[in-house]
């Protein structure tokens, strides 16, 4: 049999739940993403709760909420203890994102399912990977391949690729085949045939028609203009690090080249941070961002027309006028948007722009199902500072609460320093006669004069059972050695919650990087309360959806899957009516053998094929020649399989001489590719009616199948025509240049 591999989905099956799945490999557990929805709703964290001492990995794919929201939590509460692996986008906008929600959430409730220090602790143990790095696992995990490939959702968002003796295990959920202005498009078409591809069915009915970019993006500006210039505000709620930032880009580029006046405004606790970030991570971007960079020296998140706010403050000092904000959270259940949304919802001339699904059960989700005019229901809520009679019970209640750690801190001590005293006051005190030990003759002293040893006391000498001879003062007897007093090392060390105290003070997270409006919520110490109320808000501002989501669409994402052909294909994350309409799809289109499990119900999917490990003898390879073709050493190797010492299968020269075989071309010719290489030799070619004209008599077409039914590779052809003469043998000898022949 195959490599072992078993599925087992912990939320996010026949629903648009947060995604968490466990998948084992040969009994080695991983826990890909561990997802939280905007309502930290801890029931969808059961299933989770029942295997996380079970985790060997965690994987996280994308920088939301919805894969890694759970992580503090999972940590604190279940224990979970795994190395974690993702991008360094990931990490660092996903820490980002995790701190805005968490602030969001404090300022309107008493928030305790998880601390700033939680967050902190679980993305301190991430191992950061950068984009096709091969990972090999140790211990446990010995012989498996982790490698993070692009996956063209969210910044350093990615496709897993797990490896084991040979077999692929590809985890590809929110993916983006189309190229946008920060990001390239995903890379999953380049995996063909894995054993097992996991895969959600999140848009599966969901069919864009096609549209260009630049026309996308004009649409979506024109909307934003109009309301503008009718004295209208325009309210996006946004996430916090992820698709943001391409609305960030289009938004900057359009009011430059329109020369727009009109203020934009981009809010969150965290929003300096994350440009600040996000202008380190261009190598992740888009290849134009790249180019742009490497050429100009031009960084694309330089934003010139976008000013970042970081608190309440700045909010409300913000002019009158018809501006645009972008402001998390896209749900609209917490955060900068929440109330924004509140206030503006009345006005008939405003218009708040969803660029993405809100996330099921949440206001964003309920006033898109149901355009106003409307009435709903909100709950405000705001922190006030404690006053009168509050403050003082606050007041009181805290100092009984020091009083009591002091004193239990006291009688620690006193226990503490007993148990010290009473094994070192008679050996550590010089001022204490050690009656037992018996001393030298002090005749054998005379020749160096008359001296005694010890010291006599005359008075009181403490017994070995009192604390200290004089309360409160506490005797440190320290030990000494041949170098002097004998130091605890550990009470130099600088303590974690030290260092994050001196972070916030110079304005950083765990690299200083803490915007000024959240360190001064964390810092302040103001005792308070969370006062709310409820209200009807009557919507009558315009409420618009476009498509910024950055997920393939039904159409693309079967194609994709079409062309990658797994062996065996599990579906995962969306609605029931989406996974079934995909699974029926996939049965009769790319591979019979489709799984859309339900929670925390386990299917194998170990596949059929048989992997044997040889080993290779030093006698074969001596006779090996190798040729190196793109970053591979390929050879045609006859053998006889034999058994080592240690009863291991071995490839071994046989014995005999080998057979003729037939010749085999090795190597994928992309016409694109060779019409370059043919132009740097000198030779004048173009594209011409589907084939490549070369010079002025020699053609070259591919004809045949580019891919079967079931995603095997048909049988091509690249067919030569001209005259034979100089130019055809010239352009001949070219093409097995890019080819091995064996």
């Amino acid at each position: 049999m195959g490599t072992s591999v078993q599925v087992t989905p912990l939320c996010g099956v026949y629903n648009e739940n947060p995604l968490s799945y466990l998948v084992s490999i040969d009994g080695f557990n991983f826990l890909i993403d561990c997802g939280w929805n905007d309502l930290f709703d801890p029931s969808l964290l059961q299933p989770l709760s029942r295997v996380a001492s079970t985790v060997d990995a965690v994987l996280l794919s994308h920088s939301d909420t919805l894969h890694l929201g759970a992580l503090p939590y999972a940590m604190k509460q279940f224990g979970l203890s795994a190395p974690f692996y993702s991008t360094e986008p990931v990490h660092r906008l996903g820490l980002l994102t995790m701190y805005d929600h968490y602030l969001s959430r404090k300022q309107v409730s008493d928030f305790d399912l998880f601390s700033l220090d939680d967050i902190d602790a679980a993305f301190q143990s991430i191992t950061r990977l950068t984009y096709s790095q091969n990972y090999h696992l140790s211990g446990k995990g010995e012989g498996i391949v982790i490698a993070p490939h692009v996956a063209g959702h969210l910044l350093g968002g990615t496709v897993w690729k797990i490896t084991k003796d040979g077999e692929d295990v590809i985890y590809a959920v929110d993916f983006n085949r189309r190229k946008e202005k920060h990001l390239n498009g995903t890379v999953l078409e380049s995996f063909v045939r894995p054993a097992v591809l996991i895969t959600d069915a999140y848009n599966a009915l969901n069919n864009q028609p096609p549209k260009p970019q630049r026309e996308r993006d004009r649409d979506f500006v024109e909307i934003i203009s109009k309301t503008l210039e009718g004295g209208g505000n325009v309210l996006l709620p946004v996430d916090t690090a992820g698709r943001v930032l391409e609305l960030l880009l289009v938004l900057e580029e359009n009011w430059s080249l329109k020369s727009l006046n009109f203020p934009i405004y981009f809010v969150t606790y965290v929003s300096a941070s994350t440009l600040d970030y996000v202008k380190s991570f261009l190598e992740w971007m888009s290849d134009a961002i790249a180019k742009s960079f490497e050429t100009s020296r031009d960084n694309a998140f330089l934003l010139k027309n976008i000013k970042l706010l970081t608190s309440k403050s700045e909010l409300d000092s913000v002019p009158d006028g018809p501006k645009v904000i972008l402001a998390s959270m896209a749900s609209l259940e917490a955060g900068f948007s929440h109330d924004i949304f509140v206030e503006w919802a009345a006005d008939v001339k405003n218009l708040v722009l969803f660029t993405e699904r809100g996330q099921f059960g949440t206001l964003a989700r309920m006033l898109q199902a149901d355009p106003p005019p409307k009435a709903v229901k909100v709950t405000m809520s705001r922190r006030v500072p404690l006053t009168g009679e509050e403050l003082i019970a606050y007041e009181e209640e805290q100092n009984r609460l020091k009083k009591e750690e002091a004193l239990k801190a006291s009688l620690i001590k006193e226990e503490e320093s007993k148990a010290s005293l009473a094994n070192d006051v008679n050996s550590s005190d010089p001022m204490v006669i050690d009656t037992h030990n018996k001393h030298p003759s002090l005749d054998g002293l005379g020749q160096h004069g008359s001296r005694f040893r010890d010291v006599l006391i005359d008075g009181f000498v403490p017994p070995s059972s009192s604390v200290a001879p004089m309360f409160p003062f506490y005797d440190n007897t320290s030990d000494w050695d041949d170098f002097g007093e004998v130091i605890n090392p550990d009470d130099y060390v600088i303590k974690d919650e030290d260092m994050d105290q001196g972070a916030m003070r110079t304005g950083g997270d765990m690299d200083g990087k803490l915007d000024e409006g959240s360190a001064s919520l964390i810092l302040d110490t103001t005792p308070s309360k969370v006062i709310s109320n409820e209200l009807t808000v009557q919507v009558k501002s315009s409420l618009v959806y476009m498509d910024y989501e950055g997920r393939s669409d039904g159409r693309s994402v079967k194609s994709i899957l079409a062309h990658v052909a797994p062996l065996k294909l599990v579906l995962v994350h969306g609605s029931a009516e989406a996974t079934e309409h995909l699974k029926q799809h996939c049965l009769k289109h790319v591979c019979p053998h489709v799984y859309a499990p339900q929670i925390e119900g386990t299917i194998d999917v170990t596949s059929d094929l048989c992997a044997y490990k040889v080993q290779l003898s030093e006698k074969l390879m001596s006779n090996v020649l190798f040729k190196k073709l793109g970053d591979y050493e390929i050879a045609w190797v006859d053998a006889e399989v034999g058994k080592t010492e240690n009863d291991m299968l071995s490839l071994l020269p046989i014995s005999t001489p080998a057979p003729p075989h037939k010749s085999v071309v090795v190597g994928d010719l992309k016409m694109a590719d060779f019409k370059q290489f043919l132009a740097s030799k000198g030779v004048k070619v173009e594209f011409a009616a589907g084939a490549l004209r070369c010079g002025e008599y020699v053609t070259l077409r591919k004809v045949g199948v580019a891919s079967q039914k079931g995603g095997g590779s048909g049988t091509q052809q690249i067919i030569i025509e001209g005259p034979l003469c100089e130019d055809y043998y010239k352009i001949r000898e070219y093409l097995y240049s890019q080819f091995y022949l064996l």
